[in-house]
């Protein structure tokens, strides 16, 4: 999402409005960057944030996000019972100069909190949807401390990533998140665009789905979006036991 630098290839143009480079399409045109392109996983990574090119609104087909929207998961971590409650607020945090969507994250054991994290989320005109940062808190010893992989976009080297493409393909790999002091290195991959899965919400079909892993920790998980809804599901694949699947969306 954004005015960002990519490498350059040969017949490479550069992209009127964007502030970025992409390598070269057709006679006559440009192709638009790619995922990787614009928040590539490997070597020197230095996005380019231009505010004039992200929009109000979050409306990715696989990752809206509607002020006042709640989404409720339920799942297991280890052998605990657990629930995850999504809530896009009204409120918006400008970072870099881009005015970002506030989605508070709570993960509650036997009804109590015991996780609780601000997500920042922004949309740029291509349908990128960018992640600029997050405040998280951890319960410990019955208080709430900040947790050491909160970051923010622009402060002390954190750099925002990508959390869903505007048009995701299978192969498509970027980075979510940039920030080495805090061990907070999220990447990305899609693995298909016509996965099925039945969670307590409904059956879905068409779903996106991908596989997602830190470099610096030894899980793998994978992700589920279906088209109008968001995230249905998750669930790690290779290290801890944890799955969490949507149960209900209220507006």
């Amino acid at each position: 999402m954004t005015g960002r630098l990519v490498r350059l290839a040969s017949g490479a143009a550069v992209a009127a409005g964007l502030g970025l480079v992409v390598a070269g399409g057709p006679a006559g045109g440009s192709t638009s960057p790619r995922p990787g392109e614009l928040a590539p996983i490997h070597g020197r990574y230095a996005p380019k944030i231009d505010p004039a090119n992200f929009v109000a609104r979050i409306d990715n087909r696989y990752q809206p996000f509607k002020p006042g929207t709640r989404f409720h998961f339920e799942g297991v971590r280890g052998t605990t019972p657990q629930t995850d409650e999504e809530v896009v607020l009204r409120r918006t945090k400008r970072i870099l100069g881009v005015r970002c969507t506030v989605v508070r994250d709570t993960v509650s054991e036997h009804g109590r909190p015991v996780e609780r994290t601000d997500d920042w989320y922004a949309q740029d005109r291509q349908g990128n949807v960018w992640y600029m940062g997050e405040d998280s808190f951890e319960l410990k010893h019955g208080r709430f401390v900040k947790a050491s992989d909160s970051w923010k976009s622009g402060v002390n080297g954190a750099k925002p990533g990508i959390i869903m493409p505007a048009h995701p393909r299978p192969g498509d790999a970027y980075r979510q998140e940039y920030y080495p002091p805090g061990k907070a290195l999220d990447q990305a991959r899609v693995l298909q665009l016509r996965g099925r899965l039945t969670v307590p919400y409904g059956t879905f079909k068409h779903l996106l789905v991908t596989s997602e892993r830190s470099p610096l920790e030894p899980q793998t998980e994978r992700k589920y979006y279906a088209p109008g809804v968001g995230e249905i599901a998750e669930r790690v694949v290779k290290g801890h036991h944890e799955e969490f699947k949507l149960v209900g969306v209220t507006h």
